[in-house]
Parts: C-alpha cells; structure tokens; sequence
C-alpha cells in the first residue's frame, strides 16, 4: 500500500481531497488492521471459522434486485444474546462468524461489504459495495457507507453521514450530521466532522510534496503533515522551526493563513 496517493486534479486545495493523516504512524497500523481482516475473511471463505455465531433466517426483503435475509444469533457474544434478531445480509460473506461484529436493526449490509471484528451497524445505517468496517467502529443513524471505503478502529460515522469513493475513516474520528467524505480522503485521529467543510486538504505542498490535512476537533482545528499531528498553532511553531522563510515554509504558512480565512468562515 503506498503512503501517498496523488489527487487526479494534481495541485491545489480541496475540502475531498486526499488526507495523508498520520502516515509515520498510522500507515502501519491500517496496514496490520486489513491484514487482519484479510485474512479473517479469506479463513472464513475457507470453511475455518467452525464455531458460527448467527443464522440467516428465511425471513427476506428484496433492494433493488439483490435479496437481503435477516439474521438471528445462535449463541451469546458481546452485548448480543442467543435467539436475538439482527438487522438485514446478503450472505454471511457480508458479516464475521467471528468476533463480536453484528449488524442489527433495520441496518443492511450487502455486495461485497464486509463487517468484522468487533464492528457494528445499526439503525437504518447501509454499508455496500466493496466497503469495509471493522476494528471497533460502529456505523448507525441514517449513514452510508459503500464504494470502497474503510471505517475501522474507534471510528463512528453517523446521522445522515456519507463516507464512499475510497475514503478511510478511521482512530477516534467521528463524521456524522450531513457531512459527506469522499475521494481519496483519510479522516483520522479525533477529527469531527459534521459537515463537509469541516475538513479542508492543500497540496501537494512542501519538501515531500505530500497533502498536508487540516479538520476540526472539539478543540480547534487541527493538522495532519506527514509525521506530524497536532493543533494549528503548533503546525506553525514547527514550519517555522523547520523550514523558517524558504520556500517550503512560505508555501506552507501561506496555507496556514488560507485555512484560517477558509474554515473559519465556514465553522
């Protein structure tokens, strides 16, 4: 997997672009977790996963032309009790046999979506397409979630939320209201979005010529810049220290200054 993507339109500033985020830390940490999960879904297509925690029951509704069963639990696990009716699955190539993942209320899950470990979907959430949610992140309200995403470790996405395109939503980040995350963005660490403004990706910019992401916590806004994470003012105390007046450092507190106008506007 590659620490970088470039966004198609190349150079500029876009509220759906491309969030590198933590990438010194975090590239290994999304790399193990889909390890993980690759391998628990493929040992499942296998026929290892012996001990099965649900059932597709013959009850059955119909989206579009594809065919979704309602789940029951067979045994205990989590806060879910044997005999408990769970939300909507094309296939149990949509849900774990393993872990504590479940989906339940009116939530549907299907195509080639994959719920795992100990996530959960509920509500009137949708997860399809080829997404992927797993670790312990929840999706529930009205929220979508399809094309290729991936929402994982204590990430919720909620409300009338969207996440798709190849999007990675992920830490302790929360999206939810009407906000819509896309493209090739990473939301991460404990970014808060409740609209689509509330996050805001430069570049490429700087000596690595990589994004550089900029989101609003419950403290400010914060940035994500290659090995750094931190608030806005310490992003500039450190363009400053590293880069003073050349031209990385001029690039770079001109975005700082844009984002001030831009997010600041739109808050």
């Amino acid at each position: 997997m590659k620490a970088q993507r470039r966004h198609k339109y190349g150079r500029g500033i876009y509220h759906n672009g491309v969030h590198t985020g933590n990438v010194c830390r975090s590239i290994r940490d999304i790399v193990s977790a889909v390890v993980n999960s690759n391998k628990e879904k493929e040992g499942e297509k296998e026929g290892m996963s012996a001990d099965v925690k649900y059932e597709l029951t013959e009850e059955k509704r119909i989206v579009g032309d594809i065919a979704l069963y309602r789940i029951r639990a067979l045994k205990d696990f989590g806060d879910v009790k044997a005999g408990d009716l769970g939300g909507w699955i094309g296939s149990e190539r949509n849900l774990s046999q393993n872990g504590d993942a479940w989906v339940s209320g009116n939530a549907q899950v299907f195509g080639n979506a994959w719920v795992s470990e100990n996530a959960r979907v509920s509500g009137d959430a949708q997860v399809c397409g080829k997404a992927r949610v797993f670790g312990n992140a929840w999706v529930f309200g009205d929220a979508w979630v399809f094309g290729n995403t991936w929402v994982f470790g204590n990430a919720w996405v909620s409300g009338n939320a969207r996440v798709c395109g190849n999007a990675q939503v992920f830490g302790d980040a929360r999206v939810c209201g009407n906000a819509q995350v896309s493209g090739n963005a990473w939301v991460s660490g404990n970014a808060r979005l409740r609209q689509t403004s509330d996050y805001l990706t430069i570049g490429p910019i700087g000596s690595r010529e990589s994004f550089t992401t900029f989101y609003w916590t419950e403290n400010g806004i914060s940035v994500s810049c290659g090995c750094f994470t931190g608030k806005l003012d310490e992003f500039a105390a450190k363009v400053d220290e590293t880069h003073g007046d050349n031209r990385y450092g001029k690039a770079y507190k001109a975005a700082i200054e844009a984002v001030k106008q831009i997010m600041a506007a739109e808050s």
